[in-house]
């Protein structure tokens, strides 16, 4: 399913995102640092070192079935996906059995096919990276989901 601009959608399940969570624009700050925060301390020392925007969150969880509107849809087919040694050598197998395999002894033809057998997980592996399409979807509740896999969701009926 490749979803378009415009769309409505829903969430095919339940999301939960954690992590920290920091005003728009901001630089994520580090969580492993062992420095206070001024929100974390209740001080109310008046800082310029840009941490006072920073919330600390635990976790948010949206609901499977919240609605929202997509507004970009990032299809990264046509950029070139790195083949691995195993995937390249996939391709070269395979095109030597297709080219001359009507043409091969019976054993050296099954030593073949196995070989190719075996590097099919590997090429199944780097055909998924290729299909890959992202979307940014603002949700009705004001949320908005950026750079998610389109198959988080599901088409709205309304």
């Amino acid at each position: 399913m490749t979803l378009e601009e415009g769309l409505r959608v829903k969430l095919a399940r339940d999301l939960r995102l954690a992590g920290a969570l920091v005003a728009a624009g901001d630089d994520p700050m580090p969580t492993d640092t062992g420095i206070e925060t001024e929100t974390e301390t209740g001080s109310d020392a008046d800082t310029d070192d840009g941490t006072d925007d920073v919330v600390v969150g635990g976790s948010l969880s949206l609901a499977s079935g919240t609605e929202g509107t997509v507004e970009r849809v990032h299809d990264h087919r046509d950029r070139e996906v790195r083949q691995s040694h195993g995937a390249r050598e996939y391709v070269r197998l395979k095109s030597l059995l297709d080219d001359f395999g009507h043409q091969m002894p019976p054993e050296t033809l099954r030593q073949l096919e196995e070989q190719i057998g075996s590097l099919e997980p590997e090429w199944i592996a780097h055909q998924g990276r290729k299909l890959r399409v992202t979307v940014r979807v603002r949700l009705d509740n004001g949320f908005v989901l950026d750079d998610v896999h389109e198959d988080l969701f599901t088409v709205s009926e309304a």
